[in-house]
């Protein structure tokens, strides 16, 4: 089995890019500090968002739907599930649910990912939740054209346990000794953690949730409030390509970390940018028409009212859907489209 030494990474030499990247979300973590303590309560309203979209977004990925409708209500405890990929859906809502609120009380350990992983699969039979993979797996991509390849073959089922326990060993231990940055040392455990796979069933779901946990217990909240599983379901290509050229020598310890390094701290960052956009129109008191103006200037191309109602938590539906009802009669919106196919875009 590989070795896992990550005191080996301080003598890594990271390029501007790098450098460049964790010094800005350090910046954006501590602006979003100051708002947090300003206007609690209206940015409050951007969790419950952020939850909806994340539990969509990462169950998306892995090919698991349901409506939108059906999801807010699946998320807000409004309705039971219909079929398994609902019952998928609640259990990603509950591990999502419990990482907001106990972050702190839960220990980088293989017990607890294993009870963590037990959770996302509470509402379904499966014999192998909580327990680690007993057979061979595979990572593989989808692509929009419909077909699939392998990127990476991992670890194999006798080598698992240990070296799940190897990782967070080694994260506990250059976090707890602060010899390497926190946000350096996340993507590089949870490029470990994927190129283990550990579970048959639930890796890529489990690691954008840790993910979420790391930067919790390490101060960095912002995946409360900005879905951190919706960007990278945007871009599931560039996520795909970072974490296949990051996997290349990966059995030898030769593997270049950098690519897959750098897509995590750029979600990072691109999540941090978008809580200031939205703080800066919570902020300003302005009139509903004037808020919901505001936020169609900051997009470009078409947009949906949903895409308004996240950079608007202050707002109610109906403020958005009157404002954006008079900005189309002012001759400022084109609207196209009916029903949920419903899209605006700027006039001048």
């Amino acid at each position: 089995m590989r070795d896992f030494n990550y005191s080996k990474i301080k003598e890594k030499k990271w390029d501007l890019e790098i450098l460049g990247l964790v010094a800005a979300i350090y910046k954006e973590a501590g602006k979003q500090e100051m708002y947090l303590k300003q206007r609690p309560e209206e940015l409050e309203k951007l969790v419950e968002i952020a939850k909806i979209q994340s539990t969509e977004a990462s169950n998306a990925i892995e090919g698991i739907v349901t409506t939108n409708s059906r999801i807010r209500q699946l998320v807000e405890e409004k309705t039971v599930p219909r079929n398994r990929d609902e019952q998928e859906i609640i259990g990603y809502r509950d591990v999502l649910n419990i990482i907001h609120e106990s972050f702190d009380a839960i220990p980088i350990t293989q017990n607890y990912i294993l009870q963590l992983h037990k959770i996302l699969y509470s509402y379904m039979e499966n014999s192998m939740a909580g327990r680690t993979k007993n057979v061979q797996n595979y990572i593989s991509a989808t692509y929009p054209d419909g077909h699939s390849e392998t990127l990476f073959t991992p670890l194999a089922p006798y080598e698992t346990p240990e070296a799940l326990d190897k990782i967070c060993e080694e994260y506990n231990r250059v976090i707890g000794n602060a010899e390497i940055d926190p946000l350096i040392i996340i993507p590089v455990f949870i490029h470990d953690f994927l190129c283990i796979h550990p579970f048959n069933d639930g890796n890529g779901r489990m690691s954008r949730l840790l993910t979420t946990l790391l930067l919790y217990r390490n101060g960095f909240y912002v995946g409360k409030y900005i879905s951190l599983e919706a960007k990278i379901e945007k871009n599931k290509d560039f996520y795909y390509a970072s974490l296949r050229q990051a996997q290349t020598g990966w059995y030898e310890n030769d593997e270049d970390k950098l690519p897959f390094i750098k897509y995590i701290l750029g979600t990072i960052l691109s999540a941090y940018r978008d809580f200031g956009e939205r703080f800066a129109l919570v902020e300003e008191k302005l009139s509903a028409l004037d808020t919901v103006r505001r936020a169609c200037l900051n997009k470009i191309g078409r947009f949906t009212k949903q895409d308004i109602r996240e950079l608007c938590p202050s707002l109610g539906l109906s403020s958005i859907e009157g404002a954006l009802r008079k900005l189309v009669l002012s001759g400022e919106l084109k609207r196209e489209g009916k029903g949920k196919n419903t899209y605006y875009y700027r006039l001048g």
